[in-house]
């Protein structure tokens, strides 16, 4: 029992000292009243923002996506690994470019909400790979059970939950970066 005991103790103490993360500061003090956003154009309101957001990067894996979708579902050996983290490569840095430059022109528009917009923008590829999975499955599979069509949307949307995460999850870090580094050129007198 001392050795568990002991074990316990050097675990938390690791923890508290050696794994400890330092608080996250603004780059700039913010002010407690929110600001009036001013009327927005028609491609820096959220809901166009969002959705024209998503179609760049969707872009980028689309091809891939095909034989992806070959390999998994019609029974075909998919060997382009390589070629494939390429792709996702191209994919990570879409996002980041799209979601960051959507957001500054948020931000010249002087509409400082940007956090869940910038997860949606980014995120919003899932949608697309979603229709892309009906289309393959309406033009290229010959599923005609209910069971066989549940499945495959069953996954296909575990699947397009597990892209939006991560497309979401890419974009808003990438915005966080983004505004954190140019809010800290910023002298405030």
């Amino acid at each position: 029992y001392l050795g568990t005991y002991f074990c316990c103790i050097w675990s938390l103490y690791l923890f508290v000292h050696v794994f400890s993360f330092q608080t996250i500061e603004h780059p700039v003090r913010t002010n407690q009243i929110p600001r009036q956003i001013p009327e927005q154009s028609i491609y820096t309101q959220p809901i166009p923002g969002i959705i024209m957001g998503g179609i760049l990067p969707f872009g980028c894996i689309f091809i891939q996506l095909f034989f992806i979708l070959n390999s998994i579902w019609s029974s075909q050996v998919y060997y382009m690994f390589g070629f494939l983290f390429l792709v996702f490569i191209i994919l990570i840095i879409t996002c980041s470019e799209t979601t960051i430059l959507l957001c500054y022109f948020h931000l010249c528009a002087e509409d400082y909400h940007w956090w869940w917009r910038a997860f949606l923008t980014s995120g919003f590829t899932a949608f697309y790979l979603f229709i892309y999975c009906i289309h393959f499955f309406i033009t290229k599979l010959n599923i005609t059970g209910a069971t066989s069509t549940f499945l495959y949307f069953g996954y296909t949307l575990i699947m397009v939950f597990l892209f939006f995460l991560l497309t979401g999850a890419v974009g808003f870090f990438a915005c966080f970066w983004f505004v954190r580094k140019i809010y800290s050129v910023v002298k405030v007198d």
